[in-house]
């Protein structure tokens, strides 16, 4: 979609943008320092909030490599906004994504309120072009289906077509001819081609999610290439890796973790400096926090989910939960303090912000207690309104016959609590202790509640990262093109074929190589690793392990269940699904040691709860080095860290606080 960089002012330049939903951020690289910025984000428009942070950077699009994670893709899925898509399948099978797996939202509400289908009936058409599970003909699809087909697509005018029939993925011929036959200006989204594994209703959910949000997506990257036509623009995937512009709006299901998967690339790049590799992560933004957990790499999962959808495709293991800087404090029915999930967002945001909201959020809650500083927020590109913030959460306190600052210190603790459980999730609820883990924060609001969570969880080491208001941004960066291709194969360990094994990840790495190829990557850069699905006989769920032979298999497969659930089990391994992951280079992402601008002595502050006055330190003044006894704030362009009484932190030599826990 966008041309390539010719030469400019920019030709050196490399920008990553994430838009969140109430900042957009941004990292420029020029080749040796960085450069950060933030707007407010705009979220009818997000290519608008791109357009505002390059004028106000200085930037042309001449030559410049823009790296993009969007939320597009997510929130159309999320508020169910996409386009009118129609659901072609096998006859007998138009009410599959509907029936779905039977599976209750809450096990024993007897009387669950209805829900709308993914796709109303009148959208659902059949045909014929049935295999067996052994790809033998079952029901042919005739010219009558296609000419009906053809038709029924022009009497409902649907912006989007997802076609789903039974075992595509060992034949995709009759797929291919129906996409064939769509009436042109139409998206296409073929099973096949988005997801070709077993198990139809999350292969049709995969396919379905595709077409009904791949319009959005492509509209809005046409937009923003319009806006850019010089740039060389890539795409964030929720795999972690990234892809050209041109190709990612005929995947927008695999856009729905852009952001986010970002943000753990950033988090994996700047803790491998640090010294820190296992890593428990947290990223608190304004409307939402997302954690996660990072054993050298970035876990991916294909048991994701959005909203109520399964999303079978592969994408960051990770919890996501909505507790953010503007999460809306508010008294249910009962009477009781709740936070979340509705957000102020962008618009009207904070009653800080002084843009026109009224309702307490977490970020007042913080300028009440003295966590933030009116005048220090944004590197002081933003006034913060504490008298606000003060009435804002002052309707709380005098409902719950608090003061002002304990209503606010409630709303903060109500909040850690709800992040905390995040982090149990994915961390003790899977039989890992995070004891052994270092608490990473980021996101703009990350700082303020590192320690409290670190505590929580019996945690006594936690990072704050340089730049830990704009990681995602950064992640961007320091995420290398990739593609992650599967094929299901359902063949026992004991009996492989190993020459068919070898030729379907032979032509998976072909067309993974291809794609990169056509992106500028040479074959020499681009990395290629094997895995398989694996399971024991009669399970329902598999485990992806590294392939290298039958023996080494087992052996791993049968370690990451003991693992994982505790035990092994004495019977025949399956294999699932073939796995091949391609990635290219690294890119030449380099952090200059940190070197502190001036020495000036710590201005101070009073926080609730503590005696003496606390000192403010300015992250870009500290030495490498430098250790910060806690209570004491420290400050930086994009975010706060609050170092909480009993803890101490230490500087690295890339600005990174080092915050550890004494007794």
């Amino acid at each position: 979609m966008a041309s390539q960089p010719r030469n400019g002012s920019n030709s050196n330049m490399y920008l990553g943008v994430d838009t969140g939903g109430t900042f957009t951020d941004f990292v420029l690289f020029d080749g040796e320092r960085l450069r950060i910025h933030k707007v407010l984000s705009t979220p009818q428009a997000p290519e608008l909030a791109i357009l505002t942070g390059l004028r106000e950077l200085g930037l042309t699009d001449a030559g410049l490599r823009l790296v993009h994670g969007s939320t597009v893709a997510t929130n159309a899925a999320l508020e169910g906004k996409g386009v009118r898509t129609v659901f072609i399948t096998n006859r007998g099978l138009k009410d599959l994504l509907s029936i779905g797996r039977q599976a209750r939202r809450a096990l024993y509400e007897l009387q669950p309120a209805p829900q709308a289908p993914p796709v109303a009936p009148e959208l659902c058409l059949e045909s014929g072009g049935r295999l067996a599970a052994d790809a033998t003909l079952l029901e042919p699809l005739t010219d009558d289906d296609l000419q009906h087909l053809r038709a029924e697509l022009e009497r409902l005018a649907p912006q989007a077509v997802a076609i789903n029939l039974l075992y595509a993925f060992l034949d995709d011929a009759h797929e291919r001819a129906i996409a064939a036959i769509v009436p042109p200006g139409i998206f296409i989204s073929r099973s096949s081609q988005v997801l070709p594994e077993y198990k139809e209703y999350e292969r049709g959910i995969a396919t379905w999610l595709n077409a009904w949000v791949g319009p959005i997506v492509q509209g809005y990257l046409q937009r923003l290439d319009t806006a850019l036509p010089a740039a060389n623009i890539a795409v964030m995937q929720s795999s972690g890796d990234t892809l050209a512009a041109a190709s990612a709006g005929e995947q927008a299901v695999r856009m729905l973790l852009s952001g986010p998967a970002g943000g753990l690339a950033g988090a994996r790049y700047l803790g491998e400096r640090a010294g820190h590799t296992h890593l428990l992560t947290f990223d608190m933004g304004g409307t939402s926090t997302d954690v996660a957990l990072i054993d050298g790499e970035i876990r991916l999962t294909g048991e994701g989910t959005i909203g109520p959808y399964p999303v079978a495709v592969p994408m960051v293991d990770m919890h996501t939960i909505g507790a953010g800087g503007g999460s809306i404090a508010h008294l249910d029915a009962g009477g009781l303090l709740q936070v979340g999930p509705e957000s102020a967002g962008a618009a009207p945001g904070p009653a800080c912000y002084g843009h026109g909201g009224i309702l307490p959020t977490v970020t007042d809650a913080n300028l009440v207690l003295g966590r933030l500083r009116p005048d220090a927020f944004l590197g002081g590109s933003l006034s913060l309104d504490a008298d606000a913030a003060r009435a804002a959460v002052a309707a709380i306190g005098q409902a719950l016959h608090l003061s002002t600052e304990e209503a606010a210190l409630g709303i903060v603790r109500v909040a850690n609590e709800h992040m905390a459980h995040a982090l149990r999730v994915i961390s003790v609820q899977r039989g890992i202790d995070p004891r052994g883990y270092t608490l990473l924060s980021f996101g703009g609001a990350g700082g303020l509640h590192v320690c409290a969570l670190a505590e929580a969880l019996g945690m006594r080491a936690a990072l704050v990262p340089i730049h830990a208001g704009v990681l995602s941004a950064l992640g961007m960066l320091a995420a290398p093109r990739g593609r992650r291709l599967s094929r299901t194969v359902n063949m026992t360990l004991d009996q492989v074929d190993l020459t068919a094994l070898d030729q379907v990840h032979a032509e998976l790495a072909a067309q993974g190589r291809a794609a990169l190829r056509a992106e500028g990557l040479a074959d020499s850069a681009i990395q290629v690793e094997y895995a398989v699905d694996a399971r024991y006989h009669g399970q329902s769920y598999s485990l992806t392990v590294p392939w290298q032979d039958a023996t080494s298999t087992a052996a791993a497969f049968h370690h990451a269940h003991q693992t994982r659930y505790g035990h092994r089990l004495a019977l025949p391994v399956e294999l699932v699904n073939a796995r091949v992951a391609l990635r290219g280079a690294m890119p030449a992402l380099q952090l200059s040691p940190h070197t502190p601008r001036s020495l000036a002595a710590p201005a101070h502050c009073m926080l609730y709860g503590v005696s003496a006055a606390a000192p403010i330190h300015h992250r870009e003044q500290l030495k490498h080095g430098a250790e910060i006894a806690g209570p004491a704030l420290i400050i930086d362009a994009v975010s706060t860290t609050y170092v909480a009484a009993n803890w101490h932190g230490t500087l690295d030599e890339l600005g990174n606080i080092l915050l550890r826990h004494q007794e």
